[in-house]
Parts: structure tokens; C-alpha cells; sequence
């Protein structure tokens, strides 16, 4: 949506910060979205969720698309925003295996963020912008159709409360019950509603070790969102290209996706089961973080490459090839949090992943709306120099907390989950 916010302005009469919080707000409400689903998965049907989360974002997708007022399309993009989290309500492969699984559910969504611009680019230089929405709905119906009788429930205490009731009508036999069954018997469905939809906040506020990971993915999805939003103004600004020559650069970004998850999914795999061995079977979430740090290194200087060669108008290869280093970083980061994550909470994966990306929504939200006035400041080349301070300040010290601490900032939680 990018490439096509100075279109979408002039028609529908927006100022720039309008145009901008049109393309974020969807951000905003991935923020919020996964408050609902992450619980809502668990305590109900993780199938059920995704399904009805799909079909809402269709829904108003569709009305982007349509949308004749900047009131519409900024509500219509906020009201899409809280379907598209339907991918906090899946699971995850077993541990030894969890970094190939990773690498694809963390690839698809960062590979679709950077073809995306491609795409637009030439959809809104040869036909209208509009079409940006009602071709991503059309394939969203397509996976709509073909998902709903090949999903089945992956949520394990789900499963079991399903096995339950089964075995109590059958029986007649009620002492056949699950342990969250057990805790929420007598209480009230208000009670049970709210304790499940506190669930992430408390994570992030009681749970030491959700916060630290939530910052460092929030960092991650912040300078994602910086990049992607500006990344096109490069070229059509300092190198003058056309809208659809400069969507092409985001080809760049995509193999450094694939080649961070294809690279990252496996080592993640081998040092989890390198380490297990050392510890005679024994699994701990630490044994993800030395993936962390690597990725962390490769992020800044991506950022940095990219933004001086762009300051110096260095040959359009040096651009593109810091923001190859910077997604490479960016894929293993984002695969390998979300495995320690995961490592941590395994029967509250989705409500502590909802907690994860109450801050990167924010983040994805927020960073968006000062690159431009930063930019005008310092330029291409300090500007990303600072975002690569940043991320060198918090992405090497937090892993290495992690690491010494980890343990014990997840035995100090001060909520029971």
C-alpha cells in the first residue's frame, strides 16, 4: 500500500499524516486483535477462530477496496486489521522440529510484506489502487474455501476437553474432567472470559521474561515497518524512478527472507538438539538464544549499508544488498523468538504470542509516522544510523540477559498463567 498512499491521498482527499495513518492503522489493530483471538483460540476451538478471523478480515477488505471517503478506508483498514491475527490462534510443531515450522510461518508473512510492494506498484501504475484490496481478497476467499475442511484442532487442553465431555456422555461417569475444567468448575462464564482475556496482558506485565522478549520483537517489527514504508521513497525520491521500478527493489528483501529462514529453521533445530544432548535430555527455552545475537549483528549493519549508500547515491545494488542483510537478520530474529516463546508457555502459546505482538502492533504502528520528519533532518544516512544504535543498544545486551537470567526471570513470574 506503500507505493499507492500519494494516489489514494489526491483521491480521496488526505493529508500525509492521513495517508500514512491509513497504510499503519492496520498495524494498530494487530496490536489489539490478538487480545481476543490468542485467548478465544484456547478457550474454545483454534479452528474455529481462525475460520470466523478469516472470513471477518475478508469481509472488510472487500469495503477497503470500495471505500469512497478517508473516514471509510481508515476505519475499514482498522477493522481488517483485527481479522488478519488469525495466525495467533495455530500451534506449533514439537520442539526438536520447531525451527523448520518457524521458518515457514515467519517467512510467509515477512515475504508477503516485501512481494506485496511489488505487486501494488504495478496494479497501481496500470490499473487503480482499489484493485490492491480486491486482489488480495479474491486469493483470501481461495484459501477460505480450500482451508475450512483441512484444518483440523491442534490446541492440546482443547482436544482433551472434547475427549472429556465425550467420555462423560457416553459413560455417564462425571469424574471424566481436564485440569482447566477442574479450575474454572463452579465459576461464573464471566470469570472464565476474563481470566482467559487478561491472560496476555498479565504475561507482559507479571512475566519478566515475556516482556524482555516482547521489547526485543517489538524492535524487530518497528524497524520492519520503517523500512517497508520508506524503502520505496529511495527510489522514487532520490533516484527518481517510477512507482513500478522502484516496487521491484522490494525483490531484494525476499531473498534475504528466504534465505534467513532456510538458513535459520534448521540451525535453530541443530543447536536445540546439540544442547538437549548436553544436558541429557533436559529441554530449556535458552537453548534458542545463541541464534539471537548473530541475527541481531546482521540487522544494524543492513541498516546501514542501505541508508548510506542511499545518502551517497551509491549504485542501486549497495542499497539493495543492506536491505538483503537486513531481512536475513530480521527472519532469524523474528523465528527464533518466537520459538523461545513458545519454549515457555506451551499450553498459552497463543495468548502469549498475543502478548508478543501487542508491542510489535504498536511499534508497527507508531515508528511509521516519524521516518519522514527524521529523514528531513538527518537524512537517509544518521537517520538509519540511529534506528542502528538502537537496535545494536537493546538486540545485544537483552539476548545476553536472556541467556544468564533467563531461568530465573521465568521462575520470578508473579501471576499464575
Amino acid at each position: 500500500m506503500a507505493l499507492a498512499l500519494p494516489i489514494i491521498a489526491s483521491e480521496l482527499h488526505m493529508t500525509s499524516l492521513e495517508s500514512v495513518m491509513a497504510m499503519s492503522v492496520y498495524s494498530l489493530a494487530t496490536a489489539f486483535g490478538p487480545l481476543l483471538i490468542g485467548p478465544l483460540s484456547e478457550l474454545y476451538r483454534r479452528r474455529v477462530v481462525l475460520h470466523t478471523a478469516k472470513i471477518w478480515f475478508l469481509i472488510w477488505n472487500i469495503v477497503c477496496g470500495f471505500a469512497q471517503t478517508k473516514g471509510l478506508l481508515i476505519a475499514a483498514r482498522l477493522m481488517a486489521g483485527l481479522g488478519a491475527n488469525a495466525i495467533y490462534a495455530l500451534g506449533s510443531e514439537r520442539s526438536d522440529e520447531r525451527g523448520r515450522s518457524l521458518g515457514i510461518y515467519s517467512l510467509l508473512p515477512l515475504f508477503g510484506a516485501a512481494a506485496g510492494p511489488i505487486i501494488g506498484g504495478y496494479i497501481t501504475e496500470y490499473t487503480t489502487w482499489r484493485w490492491m484490496f480486491w486482489s488480495t481478497s479474491t486469493f483470501q476467499a481461495i484459501l477460505i474455501v480450500i482451508s475450512i475442511p483441512l484444518f483440523r484442532e491442534t490446541h492440546g487442553p482443547t482436544i482433551l476437553r472434547h475427549k472429556a465431555k465425550e467420555l462423560r456422555r457416553s459413560t455417564g461417569n462425571a469424574r471424566y474432567y481436564t485440569g482447566d475444567e477442574a479450575l474454572g468448575n463452579g465459576r461464573s462464564v464471566s470469570w472464565v472470559l476474563m481470566r482467559s482475556f487478561s491472560r496476555p496482558i498479565r504475561s507482559l506485565l507479571f512475566h519478566p521474561i515475556t516482556l524482555v522478549q516482547a521489547c526485543l520483537s517489538a524492535l524487530d517489527s518497528g524497524i520492519t515497518y520503517i523500512t517497508l514504508s520508506t524503502y520505496s521513497d529511495i527510489w522514487t525520491v532520490e533516484y527518481h524512478e517510477s512507482i513500478s521500478k522502484s516496487g521491484l527493489h522490494y525483490l531484494a528483501m525476499c531473498p534475504g527472507e528466504i534465505v534467513g529462514a532456510q538458513i535459520g529453521g534448521p540451525l535453530l533445530d541443530l543447536v536445540f538438539r546439540r544442547m538437549k544432548q548436553r544436558t541429557n535430555g533436559v529441554e530449556m527455552p535458552e537453548f534458542r538464544v545463541p541464534i539471537i545475537i548473530p541475527s541481531f549483528i546482521f540487522i544494524p549493519i543492513g541498516i546501514l549499508v542501505s541508508g548510506w549508500a542511499a545518502q551517497k547515491h551509491a549504485p542501486w545494488i549497495v542499497v539493495d544488498l543492506g536491505a538483503f542483510g537486513l531481512c536475513f537478520g530480521m527472519q532469524i530474529s523474528g523465528q527464533t523468538l518466537q520459538a523461545y516463546v513458545i519454549d515457555s508457555y506451551p499450553y498459552h502459546t497463543s495468548s502469549a504470542s498475543a502478548a508478543s505482538q501487542f508491542l510489535c502492533g504498536l511499534t508497527a504502528f507508531g515508528f511509521p509516522l516519524f521516518p519522514p520528519r527524521m529523514y528531513q533532518v538527518l537524512g537517509h544516512g544518521w537517520g538509519n544510523s540511529t534506528l542502528a544504535f538502537i537496535a545494536i543498544a537493546i538486540g545485544i545486551p537483552a539476548p545476553l540477559g536472556i541467556w544468564w537470567y533467563g531461568p530465573r526471570l521465568r521462575a520470578k513470574a508473579l501471576s499464575s498463567y
